[in-house]
């Protein structure tokens, strides 16, 4: 649902107030099955949790604002920190006088039953109604009573007022968002690529393939960044010795967190606390001390992952040496580390390093003008270049070149991305992820531009320059997407150009394809993970946004409605039938036309009998930024026209 539909039926609504409560749930306690009775908002104001709402996973943090309708069915496990939330009950209806326009957006929008998640970018504003709402029911008196109705009103405006502002709409959380949820969630728990997949509803082949596909990583590697990322605050932040962190991170054997916690950040814990420590030393600066809050996870028990049950006995890393002096805090920890990092290049590489930084004379005189801006982003306002010139992205590199510029550096998978091949040189590799906070660091850029995947990650990088974090999966379309950049970065003409290159080039293609195949011709996008088979539509890559979106071309009949929502299907071989259309783009690590006419179930398809399949791998066929999609279009145009 569109947010200004959504403010224009609330601006028609009668509301009641029917309960406010404030629930608080242990560590690893959950609520299950409770069908929400009425109209529900849910605020969060301490922990975190995982939601199940109407059977979509939500990731509820500090002030997330959660809303579900009467007849939901919720779920909500608290993570690690346990969960602290306002509940607001309400009953809504609508003005019976409204116009017929307005009547039919209702019935079609039923705002009331809608479910959706935001995390607020003032927050506080929201917590001080909210807790003022939860004082005035408490009265019990009337004219109490009628303040509380006069502050529901209050609240969903401040809400709406929010959402708007901050551009984010409530919608379908992304598969890859729901399982980056549950990790950040429990990550001190057991987990699973088969407790994932039976949590969520995806066959672990699917889940695991979508999950690389969006992020670079597959889940339990996500899963063990986020430890490490979490191991590594703690041993900066507080005094906690190694076996504590380790329980407190999800890992029973302290020497096993040692290796790989060596393996990720190139250092042992131990040597990663001294480093740190000695550059506090060496600064002479006073430190604040902290104490240690390392939580002790729930009673999970681990079954077999890779991750999970590697849980070896032996010498490792103890924690019987490690420091119990006063922790620096993080910000003076990031920049001693860059003090470190610079004299530990040598002179050598600080000439290369002087040698590539414009020269006093290169440098434009200054001006009267403002040379920084304010943006609003889901994290709050933040100030930002006018015009950056060292920017790190760890996402969205696709329209940054899009718009003429170049990273001074990038992460892991959009290296490995061919389409960006021959716009990387001298981009630096800064990890997988949104990237590793050390490389960043020696890189000083003046903006970082990440998502939302990874919290913590994301915290510190904003200690080392201005850190823009667009929510995953935000931005639908790239039209949207190249158009925010353009905004962001002081480059609307180029973003503009751009487009119209693009949406001529895609015209072009289609142009071009129509006249070789019937507009009417059905196509199917499938993917061969060698353990099962799974169409997408236009959201998942693999083709579909060119084959459907850019050519116009439909699914089979029989498939539309799962094409279109939730916009894949998992199936075995014995249905493949039913999946193929007159065309087949087929992604797959070893299919070959031979292999598919030898195939009993394949070789009967008329696509193969006539040649109609196009076989690409994932490394070609799993990217969808901007600078994909326009190369996947004019590929498969090419394809199509030779047929």
């Amino acid at each position: 649902m569109d947010i200004n539909d959504l403010i224009i039926l609330w601006n028609h609504a009668n509301c009641k107030v029917i309960d406010v409560r404030r629930t608080t749930i242990g560590a690893g306690e959950a609520m299950r099955a409770y069908y929400v009775p009425s109209g529900l908002f849910v605020m969060s104001v301490r922990g975190h949790a995982t939601a199940s709402v109407g059977g979509e996973v939500q990731s509820l943090q500090q002030f997330t604002v959660l809303h579900a309708g009467r007849g939901t069915m919720l779920d909500l496990a608290a993570g690690s920190e346990g969960l602290d939330y306002y509940s607001i009950y309400y009953k809504a209806s609508m003005n019976p006088l409204l116009p017929a326009e307005l009547v039919a957006l209702f019935e079609k929008a039923k705002p009331f039953e809608y479910a959706y998640s935001t995390t607020p970018g003032h927050p506080v504003a929201l917590y001080r109604i909210v807790s003022e709402l939860f004082k005035a029911w408490g009265k019990q008196q009337p004219l109490a009573r009628l303040h509380a109705r006069t502050l529901l009103y209050q609240f969903v405006t401040e809400l709406l007022q929010q959402m708007s502002a901050y551009g984010v709409r409530p919608a379908k959380q992304d598969l890859a968002a729901q399982v980056a949820a549950i990790i950040h969630a429990h990550y001190a728990d057991a987990i699973t690529l088969e407790s994932l997949s039976e949590s969520l509803n995806y066959s672990v082949p699917h889940l695991s393939s979508y999950f690389k596909i969006r992020t670079g990583l597959s889940p339990i590697d996500y899963l063990i960044k986020v430890r490490i990322d979490k191991a590594a605050a703690l041993l900066l932040e507080t005094d906690a010795t190694l076996k504590e962190i380790a329980v407190g991170v999800g890992y029973q054997d302290p020497g096993y967190l040692g290796r790989l916690f060596k393996k990720y950040k190139g250092v042992s814990p131990i040597s990663y606390r001294e480093i740190h420590a000695a550059s506090q030393k060496r600064a002479d600066r006073p430190v604040r001390s902290m104490e240690s809050s390392v939580v002790a996870p729930s009673s999970f028990h681990y079954t077999e992952s890779v991750d999970n049950h590697s849980q070896y006995c032996g010498d490792g890393e103890e924690d019987t040496g490690m420091f119990k002096l006063s922790r620096p805090t993080l910000a003076s920890v990031l920049l001693l580390s860059l003090m470190l990092v610079l004299s530990a290049c040598g002179a050598n590489e600080a000439k290369e390093t002087a040698a590539s930084m414009p020269s006093p004379s290169d440098v434009p005189a200054a001006s009267e003008g403002p040379k920084t801006k304010i943006v609003k982003t889901v994290n709050g306002e933040i100030e930002v270049p006018l015009h950056p010139e060292r920017i790190v992205a760890g996402e969205y590199l696709g329209s940054l070149i899009a718009l003429g510029i170049t990273p001074i550096g990038t992460s892991d998978h959009h290296i490995k991305n061919p389409y960006f091949q021959s716009y990387l040189k001298g981009v630096e590799n800064i990890g997988e992820g949104n990237g590793n906070v050390e490389k960043v660091l020696a890189l000083q850029p003046d903006l970082i531009i990440v998502d939302d995947f990874y919290p913590e990650l994301n915290e510190q990088l904003s200690k080392i320059a201005p850190t823009v974090v667009i929510p995953y999966a935000s931005l639908k379309t790239v039209h949207d997407e190249v158009t925010y950049f353009g905004e962001l970065l002081g480059r609307e003409e180029q973003a503009a150009a751009w487009l119209a290159e693009y949406d001529s080039r895609i015209a072009s293609a289609k142009a071009r394809v129509l006249k070789a195949i019937p507009a009417d011709s059905t196509f199917s996008v499938i993917e061969d993970s060698g353990k099962e088979l799974m169409a997408v539509g236009t959201d998942y890559g693999k083709g579909g946004q060119p084959i459907y979106n850019g050519f116009g071309f439909k699914p089979p009949a029989d498939i539309a409605a799962e094409m279109a929502d939730p916009g894949w299907a998992a199936f075995s071989a014995e249905v493949l039938p039913k999946y193929a259309g007159d065309y087949i783009v087929l992604t797959s690590a070893s299919a070959t036309m031979d292999k598919l006419k030898a195939d009993p179930i394949w070789g009967a398809l008329p696509a193969v009998k006539n040649d109609h399949v196009f076989i690409w791998s994932s490394d070609r066929s799993g990217y969808w930024d901007p600078i994909a999609i326009v190369s996947q279009t004019e590929e498969l145009a090419a394809w199509l026209t030779s047929l």
